[in-house]
């Protein structure tokens, strides 16, 4: 099995990337600690580029880390990372040092995320999608991608990024990538492996939670939530921090919106000391029959 090309530099990757064809390129970029989900997306990278090259970027990046988070605790495990990329063939692995992507310490000129970024995990985490925007647009310039693909997991990050691409009218094709699971549910993610075997079997109450107000969407918003509040109030290990049901656009669903209205439903909570996050499409509905007892699905 050959291993994909490592770029440690920007004139490495240059010098790699000027022997590119007319095929696309596609860009996945990822903090490292590759795991089955990150495998999917670099599938769907590789079935976008055709025979064009597929470059994968592995950078813990510290400018979207708030005080008191887990940057230096964050794995590392470049190569564990190469291993995955290797058996998905990835062409090129683009793995800057922190200097390398800042030169000269944290940059002078940022990506304003806008009100978008204030609610959900930005009002938990203050400037976190500034940073995860900066080092987006640092990327895309270095790499220069024809198409990116990111996972719905983190779908406020992915909304984000497509706001920012289409405002800057950047031209490139970001690709949204289903969430993988665990055969419970529980969404995949790097974070998992900081939960402790306890921690873990209470992490489940999320998706499950997620699950049920599915199965009430038909009956609108307030019976999908209920569902879903019922759920996590099984598990007694579970910090919730938010969960609300949005638009796909993360704009507040209007009350008046009609069966077969698009949503999402996104939660946040704390398992132990590890914050975790999921995401579920819904269709919401406005079926006039009585709803099943929150939770009992």
């Amino acid at each position: 099995m050959t291993g994909p090309v490592i770029a440690s530099t920007r004139e490495e990757l240059h010098r790699l990337l000027g022997d590119r064809t007319g095929a696309p390129l596609a860009l996945v970029p990822t903090m490292g600690a590759l795991h089955e989900g990150h495998a999917s997306l670099i599938r769907v990278a590789r079935e976008r580029a055709g025979h064009g090259p597929v470059v994968v970027s592995v950078f813990v990046n510290p400018l979207q880390f708030g005080a008191g988070e887990d940057l230096d605790r964050y794995p590392r495990t470049l190569e564990a990372d190469l291993e995955v990329c290797a058996r998905e063939g990835v062409d090129i692995v683009f793995a800057p040092s922190v200097e390398e992507v800042y030169p000269g310490g944290d940059p002078l000129v940022t990506v304003e995320p806008g009100p978008g970024a204030t609610i959900l995990e930005g009002k938990t985490r203050p400037g976190h999608f500034r940073g995860v925007l900066t080092v987006v647009a640092k990327l895309f310039g270095l790499v220069r991608p024809d198409v990116a693909v990111f996972g719905e997991k983190d779908y406020q990050q992915l909304s984000l990024i497509r706001r920012m691409v289409a405002d800057l009218c950047l031209g490139i094709e970001v690709v949204g990538a289903p969430t993988q699971r665990e055969a419970d549910g529980l969404a995949l993610s790097s974070r998992n492996r900081f939960l402790s075997p306890e921690e873990r079997e209470e992490a489940v109450v999320l998706s499950r939670a997620l699950a049920a107000a599915q199965d009430e969407a038909e009956y609108g918003v307030g019976p999908a939530l209920d569902a879903a509040r019922t759920e996590i109030r099984t598990s007694h290990g579970v910090d919730l921090d938010y969960l609300v049901i949005t638009t796909p656009d993360l704009r507040p669903v209007p009350v008046d919106a009609p069966a077969g209205t698009e949503a999402r439903i996104l939660v946040a909570a704390r398992v132990g000391a590890t914050r975790l996050i999921d995401n579920m499409p819904l269709t919401l509905g406005c079926a006039t029959t009585t709803p099943s007892t929150p939770g009992s699905n």
